[in-house]
């Protein structure tokens, strides 16, 4: 059952990642009422001008990852480091936000803990030959 939950969520997710990353070349959605502060924030990331494409290919490619069974364990990855800036911004910036924040970055962390054992190969230290005999 735990499993059958996982997996709706992470569809879920993946789809609001898919629909962020597109969102952000398409602009189909339309934008809030932003704040004087959060107008600069926003006119200092349109000036790196590859900020948003990096961003919104990150955040289709991890939700596409993350919504498939088979690849979800590398999707968790690829999509935190773009949680993370989400749950810092809102922190910093527009506390209103931080709720969906909050509850998307759990769904991250759930995976990664639920995938922990997929993950033992790249951070497993390996002992020299020396230090078995």
């Amino acid at each position: 059952m735990k499993n059958k939950i996982l997996t709706v969520l992470c569809i879920l997710f993946g789809l609001m990642m898919i629909n962020s990353g597109l969102n952000k070349f398409f602009n189909y959605m339309p934008m809030p009422e932003m704040s004087e502060e959060m107008m600069q924030i926003m006119g200092s990331f349109m000036a790196i001008k590859w900020i948003f494409p990096l961003v919104a290919i990150i955040e289709i490619i991890g939700g596409a990852l993350i919504a498939i069974p088979k690849t979800r364990a590398l999707g968790a990855l690829v999509i935190l480091p773009v949680m993370v800036g989400i749950i810092v911004h809102h922190l910093v910036h527009d506390l209103s936000g931080i709720g969906i924040a909050l509850i998307l970055f759990a769904i991250n962390i759930w995976v990664i803990v639920a995938n922990w054992n997929k993950y033992q190969p790249i951070i497993k230290i390996e002992k020299k030959e020396s230090l078995k005999k």
